[in-house]
């Protein structure tokens, strides 16, 4: 009966394909040789639609999400992550730390930048804000760009609880990072700090806006009025 949710899952994700959507997002995701997404396979369904399917196999077990997400489809990956932060939302403490463990073990498989956007603030970020979190400072100095990602987009769940500490720190770690995904994320999570509070931003700004690369600089001063983005831009 599990095996035939499997398969059905998988089928239902298969009729909602549609090839011209497939070949946009296999652009916009960088699959192509030597970019960051090389290798994915996109059906081309649009997230809400997979929302849906993840609510109708809510009930699919850790073993079969984990066939999902070994997939090269990027949509059973995604699908699968997406039923896992539903039963993780829905769960008690047990059930949170089997479901944390499940994912840290999957990294490898969370491989693409809105699979770790999607989940990583709301099932690492979310597990880890009382417990230890020396875990994501492993993750920030690994060489695996997705498990750095995870990293900086799990204090969002830190951040939205308005600590600041933690995101403020791998924002450190991660300011010399070549990679322009990376750049862009922790643009992003300061910026998000200040949108809460736009003088503990500036602190680390003023600290650090010269060394920063130019992509992480911009998006970190997005909200900024025009003057004040100006003169962080000319510093």
């Amino acid at each position: 009966m599990i095996k035939m949710m499997l398969n059905q899952i998988k089928s239902d994700l298969f009729q909602l394909s549609n090839p011209e959507k497939a070949k946009s997002l296999s652009r916009f995701f960088k699959t192509g040789k030597g970019q960051y997404g090389e290798g994915d396979i996109f059906l081309g369904i649009p997230v809400p639609e997979q929302r849906k399917v993840a609510k109708k196999y809510f009930d699919l077990p850790l073993n079969d999400l984990q066939e999902l997400l070994r997939s090269e489809i990027h949509e059973h990956r995604l699908t699968a992550l997406l039923i896992l932060l539903a039963k993780y939302e829905k769960t008690g403490n047990s059930g949170k730390d089997e479901i944390f463990s499940f994912y840290m073990k999957n990294t490898e498989n969370i491989n693409n930048w809105d699979l770790v956007d999607l989940t990583a603030p709301k099932i690492v970020g979310d597990y880890l804000f009382n417990k230890d979190k020396s875990i994501l400072f492993k993750l920030a100095k690994s060489n695996n760009l997705w498990e750095r990602r995870i990293a900086i987009l799990s204090t969002f769940g830190f951040i939205r609880k308005n600590n600041f500490k933690i995101a403020l720190s791998i924002s450190e770690l991660l300011l010399h990072d070549k990679h322009d995904l990376i750049h862009k994320a922790v643009g992003w999570m300061l910026r998000e700090i200040g949108k809460r509070d736009q003088e503990i931003e500036e602190q680390f700004l003023s600290k650090y806006n010269v060394q920063m690369p130019r992509t992480m600089l911009r998006y970190a001063i997005e909200k900024f009025d025009k003057k004040k983005r100006k003169f962080y831009l000319t510093k």
